[in-house]
């Protein structure tokens, strides 16, 4: 059942809530434009170097859409983002690729199961920010690029299978205890969660329900890309 639009942003818990979950989402966005624009640096074609412009282009034409509902909303979106700039630099940190191959699984799994987790978040919120979640983690034909440059180089290499899916197992644990990290110190995040009299949540059941999705997803980008996960 979707939050009416019309009745949430009265209660100011539930915008708050909002207001982060397009903050946190805002800045990833940003965040992954500037990224996959760094990777294509290491690109070893010249088409591999315009199929990650493309992607990039596409990442931040996601964090104009988010930033112009925080506008629409009333909030500045430089603010919205704020709280969310340290902890994501420091996943990013945490987690830079040492080469071309390593930036696109972590573009397609670690981003991949991020994603997941915020789509699943948005079934929690009124159907107008809920739709635009969905829309900008649509499917923008990364998957089929990734895949399809992954599969070849371990086709080429098998000795690459072994260290790209140890690399993915690192992001996920990583993405996992980040986002872990966001709702804790979050509260109305947690809170968007947990529900309320008028608002359903997560009960503990649901919980472990969503964790099982997420970890099906995350198996099947792993064995779509040739990795054990």
């Amino acid at each position: 059942m979707f939050v009416s639009e019309l009745t949430a942003f009265d209660d100011p818990a539930y915008r708050a809530a909002a207001v982060d979950l397009l903050g946190v989402l805002a800045y990833g966005e940003l965040t992954a434009f500037e990224r996959i624009a760094e990777d294509a640096k290491l690109a070893p074609t010249l088409d591999d170097k315009a199929q990650l412009a493309q992607l990039a282009t596409t990442e931040f034409g996601h964090f104009v859409q988010l930033r112009d509902r925080l506008v629409a909303l009333g909030v500045d979106p430089m603010d919205a983002m704020q709280p969310f700039v340290t902890p994501l630099d420091a996943f990013h940190d945490h987690t830079a690729p040492s080469d071309w191959l390593e930036g696109l699984v972590k573009a397609y799994v670690g981003d991949g199961l991020a994603n997941d987790f915020y789509r699943e978040v948005a079934a929690y919120v009124d159907a107008e920010t809920r739709a635009l979640v969905l829309e900008v983690f649509a499917d923008s034909g990364q998957a089929e690029f990734v895949v399809d440059r992954v599969r070849a180089a371990i086709e080429e290499d098998p000795k690459l299978g072994g260290r790209l899916a140890l690399w993915g197992r690192r992001l996920v644990g990583e993405a996992l205890s980040q986002a872990q990290r966001i709702a804790a110190d979050r509260d109305p995040l947690a809170a968007l969660l947990a529900g309320s009299v008028d608002r359903p949540g997560l009960d503990l059941a649901a919980i472990g329900r969503m964790f099982t999705r997420l970890t099906e997803a995350h198996t099947a980008r792993m064995n779509a890309l040739g990795l054990q996960a």
